[in-house]
């Protein structure tokens, strides 16, 4: 397994089909969740992938200030159903947030979590900062990670 970040003009055509591939395959297929995945916010975005043999098991992407939220965020968080229970969410979300951290010099990140996952990321930092709201019909929290 190897992790990868790249911008979005670094994804070769394979990589954007794989992104929106395990996208699908999770947040509308499994999820049973029709919705619009191409919002226009993944050219901005660093995205982070877990690759085995050359097939993404885990991805997220990393959103600029401004864009999402007033603080960088974190999003479209998965791992694929057969790579599961080895702990890659903890993994890649770290990825992340230290992508944030380290490159941006930002110290606040905001996510819309699902409300099912706030143990995960509480255990990580996160404190939720909402009480819970529907997105796409599934319910969520707003949930903020401060380094201070």
């Amino acid at each position: 397994m190897n992790l990868e970040i790249k911008k979005f003009d670094e994804l070769t055509p394979i990589e954007v089909y794989e992104i929106l591939r395990v996208r699908s395959e999770v947040f509308v297929v499994e999820q049973n969740c029709v919705y619009n995945d191409e919002d226009g916010k993944d050219i901005e975005s660093i995205h982070i992938m877990i690759k085995k043999n050359d097939k993404i098991i885990a991805y997220l992407r990393v959103i600029k200030p401004g864009i999402s939220y007033d603080n960088a965020s974190i999003g479209r968080v998965l791992v694929t159903p057969e790579s599961r229970k080895m702990g890659l969410a903890r993994k890649i979300v770290c990825a992340g947030m230290d992508y944030i951290i380290n490159n941006w010099n930002e110290e606040k990140i905001t996510i819309g979590a699902e409300d099912y996952l706030k143990k995960f990321y509480k255990s990580l930092g996160f404190k939720v900062v909402s009480e819970v709201y529907l997105e796409d019909g599934i319910p969520h929290v707003k949930m903020t990670y401060n380094k201070r």
